[in-house]
This record gives structure tokens, sequence and C-alpha cells, in this order.
């Protein structure tokens, strides 16, 4: 099993044509102001900060701070920009790329960025025993990229087989410095290294901010980096902010009562609940936050079922009419309603309405029918024997499953619906809320039925999202990191999906990938019930914010974010 829940960015099925800005509310700003400090809620403990190793949301958070890439992907414009490589050309079979290093880049502790730190950051990543998550993302046709380096300043980058996205395969790997991190990779200890005792002050990056504290259950401090490479349009060097703190909160409850508070600015996980919506208009009007409509999500919560194992007591919870049956007995519309407060729409897959350039509307769909759903139960021996209303299996023994969750928040609520609607189709099911590094350690060791969690979507090309799409991927999460397809309708979308990323017009991208979303949605290794309607609040206080759907909501410029001139700060 992968080291790490690959809860994370990957998987990213929005849409790249958004028709328009978000709409906001905004007050009145003043320009940028440098200096201050940021205060933003972190919703779960971090695990490490080393993103090498770690794909959990904390980990995401604290690398959009700390680390930079050699190119990068606006979220907003959906744009390929030159990061720590100034510029690149291709060869004419548009497989090979010569980036040019942006001269005068240093690390944090003052280290000059070389072609070395590129080499290195590559060697680490594709190392067979770190098993780092990001590994399968930088991969095409399951190959990884072949990369040298003619000179201290020039990195050429050789994909394997034609990909269409190109060099937008780069905005997954953080450029880690050589220097600090070789010598634990030649110990065999770098899983080991930045950890959340040695990394604090110790790590050197390349993002705008460097963690300087870490304080369990409480907080990261971050601070600026002094070294940092950017400058804004002005010439004056970035970032604007002198600190980031991110105030780990225990639930959504609490970040919104600190947002409420004055606590913190912003949440870095971003999107406001349904229920938090009336607050936070009541907050806007009197002037003290901004709101933020950003559209339909782009990354659903998804219900998935252990397929790594069979359970020979249980059989049934390994079969595809299980999962249909499943899909049909869940009330959409009751979840929108009841649990979204009509701010959601339903949803049949992962790919959701806001997906406007990748989104089918031919995949499956599974309208509200409890009787369909008891019909294909009974089809695979599933029915009611002693006339108690609830199902039991060919031995007798109830129909039963449990649902691990996140507590305290949506997630806990949607399970709680959804344990209700599937037990009048006679399915009894246990929710059972825990933190996030239980979930992960559960994952892990596969000692689970099924699982409802989210994922952060952070780029919208699904080529971008192999590691979901592969059956060798660490973030096909049902049965991760096959050494070959376990099922023939794997082995099929497998095949589309290295159809997909090598075609090079979009039509033909957009005919593949319609049919992975059909065999998607026909299996259903993962059940998909709504997607929310994005509004997203932020303090008055902060300047330079640009919410997108995609994740980092809100910190994926954090260079350009500001405090307003003369707003007080945050208390806390």
């Amino acid at each position: 099993m992968p080291r790490a829940l690959a809860c994370a960015l990957l998987l990213t099925l929005g849409t790249a044509c958004r028709s328009s800005a978000p709409s906001s509310d905004d007050a009145k700003t003043t320009g940028p102001v440098r200096g201050g400090t940021l205060v933003a809620s972190l919703r779960s403990e971090p695990r490490s900060f080393n993103r090498y190793v770690d794909n959990s949301a904390a980990a995401d958070t604290t690398d959009a701070l700390t680390q930079a890439r050699l190119v990068r992907i606006n979220r907003r414009t959906d744009e390929l920009e030159p990061w720590l490589a100034e510029r690149w050309t291709s060869a004419p079979d548009g497989r090979t790329f010569t980036l040019t290093l942006r001269p005068g880049v240093a690390f944090s502790d003052g280290t000059p960025l070389s072609s070395a730190d590129v080499l290195f950051s590559f060697a680490v990543v594709y190392d067979p025993k770190l098993q780092s998550p990001l590994a399968s993302g930088l991969r095409v046709q399951g190959k990884p990229l072949q990369v040298s380096a003619p000179d201290a300043s020039t990195v050429v980058v050789t994909l394997p087989a034609a990909f269409s996205p190109g060099l937008r395969l780069l905005d997954n790997l953080p450029i880690i410095p050589r220097h600090q991190l070789e010598p634990a990779f030649k110990a065999g200890t770098f899983g080991d290294a930045w950890g959340l005792t040695n990394g604090p002050g110790r790590m050197a990056g390349l993002g705008p901010f460097v963690v300087s504290d870490y304080v369990p259950g409480q907080r990261v401090t971050l601070t600026r980096n002094p070294h940092y490479w950017r400058k804004d349009a002005s010439g004056a060097p970035l970032p604007y902010l002198d600190r980031v703190v991110l105030e780990i909160a225990s639930g959504q409850d609490a970040e919104v009562q600190r947002l409420e508070a004055g606590s913190i600015d912003l949440m870095s996980q971003a999107d406001l609940r349904p229920q938090d919506y009336a607050t936070m208009k009541r907050l806007r009007d009197r002037g003290a936050v901004t709101l933020t409509d950003v559209g339909t999500g782009v990354d659903p919560n998804v219900l998935w079922f252990n397929l790594a194992t069979t359970q020979p007591s249980r059989g049934y919870l390994q079969k595809q009419e299980f999962r249909q049956a499943i899909a049909y007995a869940v009330d959409r519309d009751a979840i929108v309603n009841s649990v979204y407060l009509g701010a959601a729409v339903p949803v049949y897959g992962p790919v959701t309405p806001g997906n406007r350039l990748w989104y089918s509307e031919n995949a499956p769909k599974y309208p509200h029918d409890v009787a369909r759903a008891r019909t294909l139960l009974a089809g695979i021996g599933l029915i009611d024997r002693n006339g108690d209303g609830m199902l039991d299996d060919q031995s007798g023994a109830p129909v039963r499953f449990s649902i691990l969750t996140q507590g305290g928040n949506i997630r806990a609520q949607t399970a709680t619906v959804i344990q209700e609607q599937l037990r009048q189709a006679g399915i009894a099911v246990d929710v059972v809320p825990l933190d996030f590094p239980s979930i992960a350690q559960r994952w892990m060791s596969g000692s689970y039925d099924s699982i409802y969690y989210g994922f952060q979507a952070s780029a919208m090309d699904p080529a971008m999202n192999l590691d979901f799409w592969l059956s060798s991927g660490s973030a096909h999460v049902w049965h991760p990191e096959q050494g070959s397809p376990a099922t023939a309708w794997e082995r099929r979308i497998d095949e589309l999906m290295q159809q997909q990323i090598a075609a090079p017009r979009i039509d033909d991208r957009k005919r593949l990938f319609a049919e992975v979303q059909k065999i998607f949605g026909e299996n259903l290794p993962g059940l998909y019930f709504v997607a929310p309607k994005v509004s997203i609040a932020t303090h008055l206080r902060v300047g330079g914010a640009e919410p997108v759907l995609l994740d980092p909501k809100i910190l994926w410029n954090p260079d350009t974010l500001y405090v307003k001139d003369g707003a007080s700060a945050p208390q806390r």
C-alpha cells in the first residue's frame, strides 16, 4: 500500500474553460501593503512537511507556501507559466523540452538553485524504495521522464511517449535542495526528513515562506523567505507578508467560529458549508468579510469500497450490482436540500457539471429508485429472509457495512443521510467518524469496508489525474498501485487514458475521456452524490486574494496576498 493517503489534489476533474471570472462582492481595497501576518486555519494536523512522502491536505497547504516548481499552472487562468524555469523550447516531436533556469534564484538558506537540484528531485521522486505518492503523476504510459542537465542552468526533459499536456506534468514536482537532503536520501532516511520535529527552522525551500515553528495541535508558523526570487510588477520584492500562521482547527465548526470572531483571516481549505452562508452574509453586510461565489465545485466527496481485498463472508461488498444498488437507493436531491440547503447539484461521477470542457452528459446516471435497488440486490442473493424489513445474505447474516468518514463536518452529515436512505433499502450501515490520520491508517492497512471522503482538485486536464484513473496510481483509492489491472474494465480505462493523453486534437481527447466516464459510471468503484456550489469568505483585511475552484483555492498565490493598511489584525 502507498505510504500516505493520496487525498489531495489528484482528483482534478474540473473545466479548463470557465466562461468568466467569479463574481465577488469585494469591498474597496488599497494597493498591496508590505508586512504583517496572515492567519489561516488548517483543518487537519500535518503528518510531515515533506511533500514527497505526504500527500495530505495539510502537506499540500504547507507545500503551496514553501515550495516551487519549474513551471506552474495558473489556477485562475489554467495557463502554463514559467516559474523556476524562465523559458523553454520544444523539439519537433513534441516530446523533448529544453528549460533554462531563472538566474539568481536561491533556496531559503541562500544556496543557489542549479540543475543538480532538479536532477536530484527527479531521482528522489522515482526512487522505488521511497514510493513517493508524487511518482505516478510524473509518468507517461507508466514510464518515468528522462531528465538531463547539459550545464548548471539548463535542464532537458524528454517524455517517454506523446503527452498532449506537455510540461504541465511538471506542476506536480516541487524542486528540493540536493545540498540539504542528499545525505538522508543516500542513507535511506529521506522519508524521515523534514518531519514535524526536524523540519521547522531547517527546511530550505524555493517558495515565498519557510516553516519556522510547529506546535502540535495548535499551529504552524511560517516566515518570509529572505531569498525569495519573485518581484511584483513595480519591482518590489515578494512576498508582501512577513508571516503566515496556520491555526489547527478541530473541524469546520471551529473554523467558522474563528472567522466570525476575527481570530483567523481565512480557511485554508476555503469553501463554506451551506449552513455557514447566512452567518458570512451577515458579516459581509457588516463590513467584516468578503464573500466570493466561485461556482459549482469540481472535487465532490466520494464513497469508495475496499476492492483491494476479498472478504468471503461479505463478498457482496465487491460486487458491481451492490454498488449500483446503492447509487439508486441514495436520494441525491434529499442530500442537496437537507444537507446542502440547496447549495449543491446532484452528480453521478467524479467529473462534475462544473467541468465544462471534460464533463460528459452521456455518463451513466442513477435516479432515485429504491425498488430498482432492491431488484439488483435480490439478483446477487440479498433478500429479506426473516421479515424484519432488512436484507440478509445467503447465509442469513444481515447485509451490513461501515462507512469511515471525517467527523465534525459536512461529510459526516452526508454519511448519516446515506445511512438512513440505505436503511430504507434494507441495508444496515454503521457510520464511523474519525480524524484524518485514523482514516489514512485504516486505508493504508486495508482495514475498512468503505470510506466517504473528499479530494482536492489542483489541475484541470484529466491527463494530470492519471494517479486516480490508472490502475497503477496511488490515488486509485479503491485498489491502489496494482501491478497489473485487476479487472477488465480497469484495463480498458488504462488503455483509453493512455490514448487520451497522446491524442493531439482536443476533440479526440474529449471523445476518449467520455468513454472513460461511461465505463467508470457503469462499474462505480466510487459513488458520487452531490457537488457543492462553492462560496469563499475572507476577512476584509485580506488583499490580493483570487479565489478559484481548484485547491488551494486561496493560497495558490501566497506571495501576492497582503493585509490591508490600517486593518486590525486577527485577535489570537
